[in-house]
């Protein structure tokens, strides 16, 4: 009998260990090409001033990401001169969610005014490699010698309802941490939103 539990635990762990999918804080991460809300094909390697990027997985109709619109607006600002922009992707099938079309996107864009760009992952290739499972869902991503490293996982902060009440600016104090030479802590968080549709 102890053996078919051992066996049970061990078939179910492999089980786990390969389901996983998506980087872990600390892997190297590929670059990407999607098209931006203006029509053009954005990449990482658009970029050869940045030092890394806060890549946001997020959505139009998803109330989560809604409430979030304005913080990541405000990261863009803050760090986007610091060497991180924002790269904002939306990773869901228009086919189930239409209010995600890429027609809803330019237009969600527009009346937000979105200081960054605005992707859309079309046939949902990038969001499987990176891992995103919600939106919002934030990678931070920082260059080391020429390459791509994930150095936080998770959610924007502690408060999805109320920026004022955050008290945990999980993003803010990464990046700041990196732009210190430091290192994120805490590393990983858990997104909090809609799954990705």
């Amino acid at each position: 009998m102890k053996k078919l539990t051992l066996l049970t635990t061990v078939i179910l762990f492999a089980g786990l260990t390969f389901a996983q999918t998506g980087y872990k804080v600390g892997d190297k991460a590929s670059d990407f090409e999607l098209k931006n809300v203006d029509g053009k094909m954005v990449s990482m390697a658009d970029y050869p001033d940045a030092k890394g990027f806060i890549l946001i997985f997020t959505c139009n109709h998803c109330p989560f990401s809604k409430a979030y619109e304005d913080r990541i607006i405000e990261l863009d600002n803050t760090f986007k001169s610091k060497g991180y922009p924002v790269i904002a992707i939306n990773p869901n099938d228009p086919a189930i969610q239409p209010e995600d079309s890429y027609e809803e996107m330019k237009i969600r864009a527009k009346e937000k005014g979105f200081t960054f760009p605005y992707l859309f992952d079309d046939g949902q290739k990038v969001f499987p490699v990176y891992g995103a499972s919600r939106t919002p869902h934030v990678f931070i991503v920082n260059i080391e010698h020429g390459e791509y490293i994930i150095r936080y996982i998770g959610a924007i902060d502690n408060n999805h309802t109320d920026a004022e009440a955050a008290d945990k600016r999980y993003v803010q104090d990464a990046v700041n941490a990196l732009i210190e030479g430091g290192v994120p802590n805490p590393e990983f968080t858990k997104a909090i939103g809609c799954s990705i549709k």
